[in-house]
């Protein structure tokens, strides 16, 4: 099997993957889901022997890149694939000039997940969407 993780320009797949994991799955409301950052962003799509299973999408505000919208299909969880798809969006934002620091908006449940990887939570519980969210940061 081979897994690829490459940043695409059209969006079909990576909001294929958006719905049926936070709008389906989740259950949050469209309004929620889609906005205006879509058009800014870089979004990274995991594709394993060519099938979309995991998606990301990287900002930046000034010396902040920002790792957001991170989904895995339901049978690739716990495979490694979450954490493949961070590690790519923190080279991708860390190569980027006068990047000092990394953060995302974690769902309370998956602190532990990201804390593996280096980030920290830098804020009080905030709700997003229904689902209770921790400020996480990862000083480069």
């Amino acid at each position: 099997m081979t897994l690829v993780i490459t940043a695409v320009d059209t969006l079909e797949q990576v909001h294929a993957l958006r719905r049926a994991v936070f709008i389906e799955e989740q259950g949050i409301s469209e309004a929620d889901e889609w906005d205006d950052l879509d058009s800014v962003a870089v979004h990274v799509l995991a594709t394993l022997d060519g099938v979309p299973v995991g998606t990301a999408r990287l900002l930046q505000n000034g010396p902040v890149g920002r790792i957001g919208r991170i989904c895995v299909a339901k049978p690739q969880r716990g495979t490694g694939l979450g954490a493949d798809l961070v590690r790519d969006g923190i080279a991708r934002l860390s190569a980027r000039p006068g990047i000092t620091a990394i953060r995302l908006g974690a769902q309370v449940y998956a602190t532990g997940f990201y804390e593996k990887l280096g980030f920290v939570v830098c804020g009080p519980e905030y709700d997003d969407a229904g689902i209770p969210h921790h400020e996480m940061e990862l000083t480069l």
